[in-house]
C-alpha cells in the first residue's frame, strides 16, 4: 500500500489514459472583441441597403467584398500587394539599421548622446510627411522617395525607445556585473541589451505602424504600382469599393505585422515571467 501511495505522489496532475501527461488548461479566445466590429459592419450594410449611405460616397460591405474578389482574380491586388510589401521591407530595413546604430551609440556613450541625440530630437519634430516635395527633388519620382519616407518614419520611434531602454538599465545589475568582473562586451550582451529589449520591441511596434502610414502617403504621390496606385486609379473612376479594398489590405498588413511583433515579444521576453 505504501508503494502505491509513493507512486501517486510522484505523478501529480496526470490524465487518465495518458501516463505522465500534464493537465493543461487551454486558453479560450475572447470572442467578445468581435461584437462591436461585426455590429459596425452590419450597420454599414443596413445604411447602404436602405440608401442612407449612397454608393458614390461609400460602397456597401457586400460590394466591397465582390470588388476584392474581382481585383484578386484579375491579379491586380496580388501584384500591388507584392510591390507595397517590398517598399515597406526596404524602407524598414534602412530605417531600423539607422535607428539601432544611433540608439546604441547615443545610449552607451555620453559623447554619443551629446553628438547624436540633439539633431535626432530636432529632426523628430519635423512633420516627416511634409518632406515629400523635398524627397522628390532629391531622389526623383521613382522608388527612392517612397523608401526614404518609410525609413524616416521608422527611425524616430525605434531610436527613442532603444535609447531610453539602454539609458534606463538597472544600475544595481550593472554594479553587480562590475563586481563579478564582467568585461564591457559581456555587460552589454548579458545585462544592458536584454534590459532594453522590452522597450525596443515597443519601439518596433510603433515604427512598423508608422511605416505603413508613410507608405500610404508615399504611394499616393507619383506611384505607378502598389496599393496606393490601385487606390488612386479607383478614385479616378469613382470606384469607392476598390478604394475600400485597398484600405482594408493596408489595415490587415498593419495588424499582421503588429501581431508578429507581439508574438516575437512573448517569445523573446519569456525570462520576465521567471
Amino acid at each position: 500500500m505504501s508503494i502505491s501511495l509513493a507512486g501517486a505522489q510522484t505523478r501529480p496532475n496526470t490524465v487518465a489514459g495518458e501516463p505522465g501527461a500534464a493537465v493543461r488548461k487551454r486558453r479560450i479566445p475572447d470572442l467578445r472583441r468581435w461584437i462591436s466590429p461585426l455590429l459596425l459592419i452590419a450597420l454599414w450594410q443596413v445604411t447602404s441597403s436602405t440608401g442612407i449611405l449612397p454608393p458614390d460616397k461609400l460602397s456597401s460591405p457586400w460590394t466591397v467584398l465582390q470588388a476584392g474578389a474581382e481585383v484578386a482574380r484579375s491579379g491586380e491586388l496580388g501584384s500591388a500587394f507584392v510591390v507595397s510589401l517590398g517598399r515597406v521591407a526596404a524602407g524598414f530595413a534602412v530605417g531600423a539599421t539607422i535607428a539601432v546604430v544611433l540608439g546604441i551609440a547615443s545610449g552607451l556613450s555620453r559623447w554619443g548622446e551629446v553628438l547624436i541625440d540633439p539633431p535626432v530630437q530636432m529632426l523628430r519634430t519635423l512633420p516627416f510627411l511634409g518632406l515629400i516635395p523635398l524627397f522628390i527633388l532629391w531622389f526623383g519620382i521613382g522608388e527612392e522617395p517612397k523608401i526614404a519616407l518609410v525609413a524616416l518614419g521608422v527611425v524616430f520611434p525605434l531610436y527613442l525607445n532603444i535609447h531610453s531602454g539602454i539609458r534606463n538599465a538597472d544600475d544595481q545589475l550593472i554594479e553587480a556585473t562590475t563586481a563579478l568582473g564582467y568585461t564591457k562586451a559581456e555587460r552589454l550582451w548579458h545585462v544592458i541589451l536584454p534590459g532594453a529589449l522590452p522597450q525596443a520591441l515597443v519601439g518596433l511596434r510603433l515604427s512598423l505602424g508608422t511605416a505603413w502610414l508613410a507608405l500610404i502617403v508615399g504611394e499616393t504621390v507619383n506611384a505607378d504600382a502598389g496599393l496606393g496606385y490601385l487606390i488612386n486609379n479607383a478614385r479616378d473612376f469613382l470606384r469607392t469599393d476598390v478604394v475600400v479594398v485597398g484600405l482594408v489590405v493596408y489595415a490587415v498588413l498593419g495588424l499582421t505585422t503588429d501581431y508578429l511583433v507581439r508574438l516575437l515579444e512573448r517569445r523573446a521576453l519569456r525570462w520576465r515571467a521567471k
